[in-house]
């Protein structure tokens, strides 16, 4: 039987992507279906997106009320749910003002181009310092700061960055310096493989920025919005940043972003000095207004941690003696299981048992399913990853 999604993919859109044989047509919950028949338990939420999992009615509700009333204006007028989401993300990060956009990779250049004007006040004109591995989006500006593997075809590279390797803080002191405009990183990489920053070397990072007089961005767009267990992965950490780039979940689906900044950094930016179109339209708003109050309301950054630890313990359990697990590593539903071989063939396998997965960094299976996920549906997430990986281990001889 003909996909039509499929064949009309293949004749008109660019082809960049490595898709799997499948049209995904509807969800509920953690599960969504394709058009060959079959339904699918999701433990990649749309690369950690789908929070509330599918067809939440509280979200489809808000969504098709603003729908009825107004989807989008312009920047040039105020509009309520934009208001009050930027209420509601100073009252959860601790910070003070937002910029709204479309996506993270959008609020990643927002942040570097507030950070750059908030050092021409302060007459610097040094580098923006990343981690090496890390993932901060797709546009030139983003590629810049990332690895060189997204870097090549795109040449030349916009200048004013450098890297540094994460948690060594003495590489940091070494490259840090007065005329320092930033540090980027990830609280916990997300496509470098699942890393956490650790707590003492991040203390160490603010202290160093605070004697610079850089800032500290926390990129927490996919680490963010309950997924590790408190609502910013930051908050676990006993520091605060100056800027935080925020979006995936944000929206439970409906693309948006946000820079969340303090207020005298902020104050960095004229009128005209950035803007979008759509960022902060009254549709996406209203979205993140009820994503963040449900998970607010059933307390998900409390069940993402029990459930995440739940797993992690099921799997750590499994891989006591397992030659082919290397590590398992996370924070709540943001869960990196290490293979010592490519995990393409285990993402395979799941998918033929029932299971939507995926490899980050070539051999770490990524595990963030929706916030709602459930311990029965874990254990079925569970139950397809060893099995698939004791599958892939035959294959490629490493028993």
């Amino acid at each position: 039987m003909k996909d039509i999604a499929q064949e009309q993919a293949h004749k008109y859109h660019v082809d960049l992507y490595g898709r799997f044989p499948l049209t995904l047509t509807e969800g509920q919950g953690s599960h969504v279906k394709a058009t060959n028949g079959k339904t699918y338990l999701d433990a990649l939420a749309g690369i950690a997106v789908n929070c509330l999992g599918y067809a939440h009615p509280l979200h489809v509700s808000a969504i098709q009320e603003q729908a009825g009333k107004l989807i989008h204006t312009s920047n040039f007028f105020y509009n309520e749910p934009q208001s009050e989401l930027a209420k509601l993300l100073t009252e959860i990060s601790g910070l003070d003002k937002v910029f709204f956009c479309n996506s993270g990779a959008e609020a990643v250049e927002g942040a570097i181009k507030l950070a750059r004007k908030y050092a021409q006040i302060k007459e610097k004109s040094g580098n923006v310092i990343s981690m090496k591995n890390c993932f901060h989006g797709r546009t030139l500006g983003a590629i810049a700061m990332g690895k060189e593997k997204y870097q090549k075809g795109f040449a030349p590279m916009a200048p004013g960055f450098e890297q540094v390797k994460i948690n060594d803080i003495e590489q940091l002191h070494e490259r840090c310096n007065d005329d320092t405009v930033a540090v980027i990183l990830e609280t916990i990489q997300g496509e470098g493989g699942i890393h956490p920053v650790d707590k003492e070397y991040l203390k160490e990072v603010r202290a160093l920025c605070d004697k610079h007089d850089a800032l500290l961005i926390l990129d927490e767009i996919q680490c963010g919005i309950a997924r590790t267990g408190s609502m910013f992965a930051f908050q676990q950490y006993d520091v605060q940043p100056d800027i935080v780039t925020s979006a995936k979940a944000l929206g439970g689906g409906v693309p948006i972003g946000a820079v969340i900044a303090k207020e005298h950094v902020a104050e960095a930016f004229s009128h005209g000095e950035h803007g979008t179109t759509y960022g902060g339209n009254p549709l996406a708003c209203a979205a993140a207004c009820t994503t963040l109050n449900t998970i607010l309301g059933q307390d998900l950054a409390k069940h993402a941690k029990e459930k995440g630890d739940y797993f992690m313990n099921k799997v750590r359990n499994a891989a006591n003696g397992w030659d082919a697990i290397k590590e398992v590593r996370g924070r709540g539903l943001m869960i990196g299981v290490e293979l010592n071989f490519e995990g393409a063939d285990v993402v395979d396998a799941m998918l033929q048992r029932g299971v939507i997965s995926n490899c980050a960094s070539g051999n770490v299976m990524r595990i963030v399913p929706p916030l709602i996920i459930t311990k029965k549906e874990l254990d079925t997430i569970f139950e397809a990853l060893t099995e698939s990986i004791k599958e892939a281990e035959e294959h490629h001889g490493h028993v």
